[in-house]
C-alpha cells in the first residue's frame, strides 16, 4: 500500500481500534519510502487535529528511512503537545541513533513517570551500536540531576549501556559515600551484571567493590548481597541444568504475596493475586510437576532469604524494584529493576521451562524479555484489555479523534495495545477466557483470529479453590467460634439495633475506580426498599494508607453518605481482609450467623469489566446469589436468574435493580427453624 492511501485509511477508519490497527499499515509503508515529499507529507499530517493521526504519523515517520525524517522525529521531542514527544521517542527507538537526540532522550529519563521506559528502550537500543556517546551523555546528566530518584533512573538506564565507559561511572556511583540511597542502590545493583562480562576491563574492581559493600551493615549491604549472587552465576542460559519434573514461572509484579493472603484486596492485591498463590499450590500437587516461582514484588532482605530457601515445591519468590510500592499504572520506571529481579528468579536453580504471562503491564513486559534472552518459552493470557476499554469509550462518545491522544498520554493505551501484540506474538501458545462471542470479539477487538491457528489458543477458565470455601461453611454450620465469624459478629454487633439481623449484600475487591465499588454504594445507598432490606459489607481497601485510587474510592463513599445520611447505620467498610477470613464472611452472608446476620445475602459485582471475577464465582460456591456485569467472563457461567443476575454495571440503577431482584431469589420462605432459607 502507498504511503498516501495508507495515511488516508487511518484518517477515514471509523473506529478508533481499527484506526490504530491502520497506523500499523502505516507504518509498514513508511519503511519502503524515501524523500522529502513523504517526509512532509507526514509532517504535516502530525499538525492534524485528528490526534490519531497525529501519532500514526509520528509513528510512520519514525520508519522513514531518510536523515530528513529522523531529524523531524528528534525535534518533535521538544513539541508542547506531551503525547507527541512519548510518540516521537518511541519511534526513534525504532531508528539508527541520532546524536541529536540523545540528549533529550536522557532528560525524558530523568524526568520519570511512564515516558521512562520509552526513553530506556531508545536509548538502550542505540547504546548496542554507540555505547560511549550514550554513556557518555547519561555521565553529563548526573553531574546536574539533583532529585535522588531522577538520578537513579539516569543510573538504571547506565546498566543498560554496555562497555567501559558505563562501569566505571556505575563503580564511581556505587563508592560515593556523599551519594543518595536510591542512586546508590541502583549502580550496587547493576555492578551485578557487570563483573562476568569478558568485554569490559573492570570485572576486578566490580567484584571488589561488591564484597567491600557487603561488608557494610548498612542500607546497601543487602542490596550487594544481591549483587554478588548475580556475579556468582554463570550467566550462561543454556549451562543451567534441568530440572527433574516441569518448571513453572508465574508473576503478578504489583502484589504483595505471603501464604496467608494477608494483603489481598489491598492496593493492587486483587483476585489475580489470591488465585496465583492457590494455582501455584495446585500446580505443584500435579504429577511431574517440581516446582512454581510465582513472582512479586518484594523487599531486598525477603529477596535473599528466598535464593537460600527450598528449591522445589510452590516458591514466593520476590522481585525487589528499589521502590517505594506503586500500583501498576506508576510502576512502568521500575523495568529495569524488574528485568534484573526476574532474570535472577529464573537462574537461581535451573532452568525453568514456561513462564505465564497474564497482563500487558510493566512486569509482563520485562519477563518476557527475559525470557527470550535466556531461551524459556512462555504462554500468554490474552484478553481484549485495554481494547475493550477504548472500544467502550469510542461507542459512548468519551474517547474520539479530537481527545485521543491527551487521553493516552495518561492511560497508555496505544503503547498497551502493541504491548499485548507484542505478548500474543513472541507467546508459544495464548489462553482465552471465556467470553461470549469470543471468536467474533478477539477479531473485531484485537483483529485475532483464532481460527487461523487454532493449535495456538486455548480457552481456559479459571478457577478457585473450593476447599477453602467448603471448609469456611463448614465453620459456618458447625461453630460461631472461628476468629473470622467473630470478627464479623463485632462488626455487625456495631450496627444500631434495628439493622442487625439483616441480610449482607456483600461486595469484594480492590478500591479501585474499574471495580465500580462507588457504583454499589450508590446503588445500595440511593434506594431506600433495598437499603432497608439488607446492611452493605464492603472487604477491600487499605484504609490505613490508601493509595490515590483507594482514596477516591473513600471519598466517593463519603460524598454518597452525605447525600444520603440513612445509609450510614447499615454500611460496613472494614477494609481488606485476609482471602480466609473473606471466605468465612461470604459463607456467613449466605448460611447466617445468629441473630445477627440473616441467611439469604446477596453478591454485588459492580466492576467495569471482569475478564472473568473469581470473586464471583467464590460468591457462588458460599451460595449467594451474585448481581454481575453482563458481559465479559461472569455471562459464560452465571445462569440469569438462578445463580445471579447481569446488568449493565455501568448505571448505580441498573445495578441496585440487579441487587432487588437478587434478594428476592435469595430469601426463601420460612424454615421450621423459623428462619428464611437462603438459595443455592
Amino acid at each position: 500500500m502507498s504511503l498516501d492511501l495508507a495515511l488516508e485509511k487511518v484518517r477515514d477508519t471509523a473506529f478508533l481500534l481499527d484506526a490504530i490497527r491502520a497506523a500499523d499499515e502505516l507504518t509498514a509503508a513508511a519503511r519502503h519510502t524515501t524523500g522529502p515529499a513523504a517526509v512532509q507529507l507526514l509532517t504535516e499530517a502530525i499538525s492534524d487535529d485528528d490526534q490519531v493521526l497525529s501519532i500514526a504519523a509520528v509513528q510512520a515517520l519514525g520508519a522513514l528511512p531518510d536523515d530528513a525524517a529522523a531529524a523531524a522525529v528528534s525535534d518533535l521531542l521538544s513539541d508542547t503537545r506531551p503525547y507527541l514527544r512519548e510518540h516521537a521517542a518511541w519511534a526513534l527507538g525504532s531508528r539508527t541513533p541520532w546524536p541529536d537526540a540523545i540528549g533529550p532522550l536522557v532528560s525524558g529519563v530523568s524526568a520519570g513517570g511512564f515516558p521512562t521506559v520509552i526513553h530506556q528502550r531508545a536509548l538502550r537500543r542505540w547504546a548496542r551500536t554507540s555505547a560511549d556517546d550514550v554513556a557518555v551523555a547519561l555521565e553529563g546528566a548526573l553531574l546536574i540531576a539533583d532529585d535522588p530518584a531522577g538520578r537513579a533512573r539516569l543510573v538504571d538506564t547506565l546498566s543498560l549501556v554496555p562497555g567501559d565507559v558505563a562501569v566505571r561511572s556505575l563503580l564511581r556511583v556505587a563508592g560515593d559515600e556523599g551519594e543518595s540511597f536510591l542512586p546508590r542502590a541502583a549502580a550496587v545493583a547493576a555492578l551485578g551484571g557487570r563483573g562476568r562480562s569478558r568485554r569490559n576491563g573492570y570485572g576486578d574492581a566490580v567484584r571488589a567493590m561488591v564484597g567491600r559493600l557487603m561488608q557494610q551493615d548498612d542500607a546497601l549491604t543487602g542490596v550487594a548481597r544481591l549483587a554478588a549472587f548475580d556475579l556468582a552465576g554463570s550467566g550462561r542460559p543454556e549451562s543451567l541444568p534441568a530440572r527433574f519434573g516441569l518448571s513453572i514461572g508465574q508473576l503478578f509484579l504489583h502484589a504483595d504475596l505471603d501464604r496467608q493472603l494477608s494483603r489481598a484486596g489491598a492496593g493492587d492485591n486483587g483476585g489475580i493475586a489470591t488465585m496465583l498463590v492457590r494455582l501455584g499450590d495446585a500446580l505443584v500437587a500435579q504429577p511431574g510437576v517440581d516446582r512454581v516461582l510465582t513472582m512479586s514484588r518484594g523487599s531486598v532482605d525477603a529477596a535473599l532469604d528466598a535464593l537460600t530457601g527450598p528449591t522445589d515445591g510452590h516458591l514466593l519468590a520476590p522481585i525487589p524494584l528499589m521502590s517505594e510500592p506503586v500500583d501498576a499504572a506508576g510502576a512502568w520506571p521500575l523495568s529495569v529493576a524488574a528485568e534484573r529481579g526476574i532474570r535472577r528468579v529464573l537462574t537461581a536453580n535451573g532452568r525453568v521451562d514456561v513462564v505465564h504471562l497474564r497482563m500487558a503491564d510493566v512486569g509482563s513486559m520485562a519477563a518476557a524479555a527475559v525470557a527470550a534472552r535466556l531461551g524459556i518459552p512462555t504462554v500468554f493470557t490474552l484478553a481484549p484489555d485495554p481494547h475493550a476499554v477504548i472500544h467502550a469509550l469510542d461507542m459512548t462518545g468519551a474517547l474520539t479523534r479530537a481527545n485521543f491522544g491527551a487521553v493516552d498520554e495518561r492511560e497508555h493505551y496505544w503503547f498497551r495495545t502493541g504491548l499485548v501484540h507484542r505478548l500474543a506474538t513472541g507467546a508459544r501458545h495464548c489462553a482465552l477466557f471465556p467470553r461470549p462471542k469470543l471468536r467474533d470479539q478477539l477479531r473485531d477487538l484485537l483483529g485475532v483470529d483464532i481460527d487461523d491457528q487454532p493449535g495456538r489458543y486455548t480457552v481456559v477458565p479459571e478457577g478457585i479453590d473450593l476447599s477453602v470455601t467448603k471448609a469456611a461453611k463448614t465453620d459456618v454450620h458447625a461453630t460461631r467460634h472461628h476468629p473470622a465469624l467473630l470478627e464479623l459478629e463485632q462488626l455487625v454487633a456495631g450496627l444500631p439495633e434495628h439493622r442487625r439481623g439483616l441480610p449482607l449484600a456483600v461486595s469484594v475487591g480492590r478500591l479501585h475506580r474499574v471495580k465500580g465499588m462507588a457504583t454499589v454504594v450508590e446503588a445500595w445507598a440511593t434506594r431506600p426498599e433495598l437499603r432497608e432490606r439488607c446492611n452493605l459489607l464492603i472487604i477491600g481497601g487499605d484504609l490505613a494508607q490508601p493509595s490515590l485510587d483507594e482514596r477516591g474510592q473513600l471519598t466517593a463513599f463519603e460524598k454518597i453518605v452525605t447525600d444520603n445520611p440513612s445509609a450510614a447505620a447499615g454500611l460496613l467498610i472494614p477494609g481488606h481482609r485476609p482471602n480466609d477470613v473473606v471466605a468465612h464472611w461470604l459463607a456467613a452472608a449466605a448460611l447466617g450467623l445468629g441473630d445477627l446476620v440473616a441467611p439469604g445475602g446477596v453478591y454485588i459485582c459492580g466492576s467495569l469489566k471482569e475478564e472473568f471475577g473469581l470473586a464471583i464465582i467464590e460468591a457462588i460456591a458460599a451460595g449467594l446469589v451474585v448481581v454481575a456485569p453482563d458481559g465479559g467472563g461472569p455471562a459464560t457461567y452465571v445462569e440469569e436468574g438462578v445463580t445471579g443476575f447481569l446488568v449493565d454495571t455501568r448505571s448505580p440503577a441498573a445495578v441496585g435493580e440487579g441487587a432487588s431482584a437478587a434478594l428476592a431469589r435469595s430469601i426463601r420462605p420460612v424454615t421450621t427453624s423459623g428462619s428464611p432459607a437462603p438459595a443455592g
